[in-house]
């Protein structure tokens, strides 16, 4: 076998192999000698049919699998010969393939970028430093109450925060419009879910009052024949309620798990969960910096083919989702374009090979005591944290992927040692909210 290998562009390389006639020839006989032991064929009995009669029906259909086959396993040899590792599967393309003739070949495929990761002390990261205070925990019980409030009907005029039930019928130039009347209609105040304007002329009155609205759809609205128009909406409002917080005390506190009621039991799960959640909305901002600074300092080719794999990934993920908002069906779901994908899936192959690159040249290997900490953290969220931790010691496929994910925390953990941090006092909601 010969070999000689070219680049042509950027990571793209060709190999072209020549294979010597006589061992193409040679399979290519042999393999019709065990045809004729066992091709049935009009006129000769079974196993008697003569190579030649063998050869004109099925030659050229057994030289075809022969030279895939020997294209194949002389491709991931000469690979391996001239230390190349390809990126993606290669494309074939004959050359010569006679009898009596060297099977020449070529192989077209790209390569791994060369990746050197630089600037790694030029990266600048800010990290918050954030204290949870005594009025943050009574924000986040004031949260949970209005999660587990219900609304009660008032004799008064209707605010922002309430609840009221109307009648509404709208028009467009003195003419009404599919979509622009109901009864009955349940608005919750101050959740921005009508047009803007709707909710305006409603705050200030009472049961039993009747108010106009007028309103311009958005130039975004999802009805075409909506978009930026002017119109009228005549409400009618049926009912007023106001939320009505439950109280801070023993059947309150059960809710939350706390099965003897104590509140400060119940300050003290919440102080833990909101800590936690801080945790890890801190530790995903450093890592976002640190990515996005490696990603900036670090500009290298990529090979197609990954991006292409990436690409796939990424429109796999979405149709999973898709499935599941529809119940399963996604029978009626256009194929997603590749451009929709293309930008974050570079991203994430860049940042692959980065960060591939780190793990090597710091022969980084998996800490088994992050792994366990990382489980231990996603399990904490659960009722029985124990049978989570279970579960996922007993699921290779979960185990390794908690192992990656350890090992790209090393990763950045490393870098961040080596890059510029600045600590800026924060407090919770701003970081909170800014995740939000």
């Amino acid at each position: 076998m010969q070999v000689s290998v070219e680049a042509t562009k950027g990571l793209e390389r060709r190999l072209t192999i020549t294979v010597p006639a006589e061992s193409i020839d040679s399979a290519v006989k042999s393999r019709l000698q065990q045809l004729a032991k066992t091709q049935r064929i009009n006129g000769f009995r079974p196993g008697k049919v003569p190579v030649n009669v063998i050869k004109k029906r099925y030659g050229q259909s057994v030289r075809q699998e022969i030279a895939g086959e020997v294209m194949q396993r002389n491709f991931y040899e000469a690979i391996t010969q001239e230390k190349i590792t390809p990126a993606g599967m290669p494309s074939f393309e004959m050359k010569t393939d006679e009898d009596g003739k060297d099977l020449e070949y070529v192989a077209a495929f790209e390569v791994y970028p060369e990746v050197e990761v630089k600037d790694v002390a030029k990266i600048q990261v800010e990290k918050p430093a954030v204290d949870i205070s005594d009025k943050d925990l009574s924000n986040m019980i004031d949260t949970l109450r209005k999660q587990h409030a219900s609304y009660k009907e008032v004799k008064r005029k209707a605010k922002k925060d309430d609840k009221v039930t109307i009648d509404f019928i709208g028009t467009i130039d003195g003419e009404e419009f599919d979509g622009g009347k109901a009864e009955n209609f349940a608005l919750e105040m101050g959740k921005d879910r009508m047009i803007p304007g709707f909710e305006k002329p409603i705050v200030g009155n009472k049961t039993g009052d009747e108010v106009i609205a007028d309103v311009t759809f958005p130039e975004d609205y999802h009805a075409e024949k909506l978009k930026g128009k002017v119109a009228q909406f005549t409400i009618n409002i049926k009912k007023v309620e106001q939320l009505d917080l439950p109280k801070v005390d023993e059947e309150f506190a059960k809710l939350f798990g706390i099965e003897d009621g104590n509140i400060e039991a119940l300050h003290a799960e919440v102080r833990k969960n909101m800590q936690r959640e801080l945790d890890q909305t801190l530790k995903a901002s450093v890592k976002e910096q640190v990515i996005a600074g490696l990603l900036e300092k670090n500009q290298i080719d990529l090979p197609k083919a990954l991006v292409d794999q990436e690409i796939n990934a990424l429109r796999e993920q979405a149709k999973q989702r898709f499935s599941q908002q529809q119940g399963g069906n996604v029978d009626n779901m256009p194929e997603l374009p590749a451009d929709l994908f293309e930008e974050n899936a570079r991203k994430r192959v860049s940042i692959g090979l980065l960060l591939g690159e780190v793990i090597k040249i710091n022969e980084l290997k998996v800490d088994a005591a992050k792994v366990a900490a990382l489980i231990e953290t996603a399990a904490s969220a659960y009722e029985d944290p124990q049978e989570v931790i279970e579960y996922y010691r007993t699921n290779d496929e979960l185990m390794q992927q908690m192992n990656n994910v350890a090992m790209e925390e090393q990763a950045v953990e490393l870098l961040l040692e080596q890059a510029k941090v600045k600590e800026v006092k924060k407090s919770f909601d701003e970081i909170m909210n800014k995740q939000a």
